[in-house]
């Protein structure tokens, strides 16, 4: 600890501060000083204490200057170092979600000076850091993945907090987080955004479209729409009706030049698209008569591909068989640019969710966007349910 306790910068606040030298190139910046995190005055350089942590061409020195805040709240108007704490947390994490310290300071309506300054200052209390910078984007250090988790799940936290105090009856305001599958949030669920955002202008989104499940509590999501049967945990599911179908389809061109296909072992005399979700050498079919154990079939896939679009494509342009979902590919199959093989074996539909993290649904926005939008995506399965059943 620097022997300088209750050091005040110019302007009399009471903070901690950090020591910084720095290089550039060959040549070395021998003075040294003292920052405020909040005003950013330089004030005369205390003792360093040990321990360097180096990034890039910059190198920290931290110091920390214990205020005595116990003893001198009364002369802090921000009411001392947890709060300045929480908001550096905050800017820590949307650094992080937007992707560069630029991008952070103008979704926070601020300077890149003070968007790095409260990421210094959190560095400076943990005494690790936590962002690999560079001039192109920014690295989460091993301690900031831990940390990262950390905060997203204070900061929900105290969001929680601060709506319940306000009343149930609050009207929803802040940013929504929501994350979906890119073809059903761009076809389905954007629009259904759009109306409840024009209905709602005091809520903002932020809608990640990922083919990859989510882990809502370390990646901030208050909402997840989902396919698929559900594990034991605490999140809250609201069921969305009609199931969804995963079919194996192939252009009619290919399966009239290749071997017929009746069982699902025929697959492996084919080539196989095989779609990263979908399984990568392997698909699953219903069991045979009289048996409980589902039945799967090993194969080497001619392409692997991690895009609904383009394992679509490239099964339409005759490049083999692929297994998508209903949706993914009825127009295709309504116009005769996919043929859908061996329906009898498919395995059961699977169901649709709107997710959220246990006790988010308390929150204003995310309750009123769950209550705007389920009847809607309902209506949407249904109909798409609907229309599943007569592919073929």
């Amino acid at each position: 600890m620097c022997g300088q306790d209750g050091f005040k910068c110019a302007r009399g606040h009471w903070r901690e501060y950090i020591l910084s030298s720095q290089t550039a190139g060959s040549q070395h910046r021998s003075a040294v000083f003292k920052h405020c995190f909040h005003c950013a005055d330089k004030v005369p350089s205390g003792k360093r204490s040990k321990g360097v942590v180096v990034s890039g061409s910059r190198r920290f020195a931290y110091c920390r200057i214990r205020s005595n805040i116990d003893s001198h709240a009364t002369s802090n108007p921000a009411i001392g170092r947890k709060m300045d704490r929480i908001d550096a947390m905050k800017v820590f994490v949307t650094a992080v979600d937007e992707g560069s310290l630029a991008a952070a300071a103008r979704q926070l309506k601020r300077s890149p000076t003070a968007v790095s300054r409260a990421l210094g200052l959190l560095e400076a209390h943990v005494g690790v850091e936590l962002l690999h910078r560079s001039t192109r984007a920014l690295k989460l250090s091993e301690a900031g993945e831990r940390y990262l988790v950390a905060c997203r799940r204070m900061l929900v936290d105290l969001e929680e907090a601060d709506m319940l105090a306000s009343g149930e009856r609050a009207a929803p305001r802040g940013l929504l987080n929501i994350s979906a599958p890119p073809i059903l949030g761009e076809e389905l669920l954007r629009s259904i955004l759009d109306s409840f955002l024009d209905s709602y202008p005091a809520v903002s989104a932020r809608l990640l479209l990922l083919d990859r499940l989510v882990n809502p509590v370390e990646e901030g999501i208050d909402i997840t729409l989902r396919i698929g049967h559900l594990p034991d945990s605490s999140q809250v599911a609201t069921r969305l009706g009609g199931d969804v179908r995963r079919v194996v389809v192939a252009s009619p061109r290919y399966l009239s030049s290749h071997p017929r296909i009746d069982e699902p072992t025929d697959l492996q005399k084919h080539q196989i698209i095989a779609f990263s979700n979908f399984g990568l050498d392997s698909w699953s079919f219903t069991a045979n008569k009289g048996s409980t154990i589902p039945r799967t079939v090993h194969f080497t896939p001619r392409l692997i591909v991690n895009s609904v679009r383009a394992a679509a494509a490239s099964a339409t342009g005759g490049g083999g068989l692929t297994r998508l979902y209903s949706y993914h590919v009825a127009e295709y199959v309504k116009d005769g640019s996919l043929k859908i093989v061996l329906a009898d074996a498919e395995p059961p539909p699977l169901p649709v969710h709107l997710l959220s993290p246990h006790g988010r649904m308390t929150v204003p926005k995310v309750r009123a966007f769950v209550d705007f939008a389920a009847p809607r995506l309902r209506a949407e399965f249904t109909r798409l349910a609907a229309e599943a059943r007569t592919l073929r």
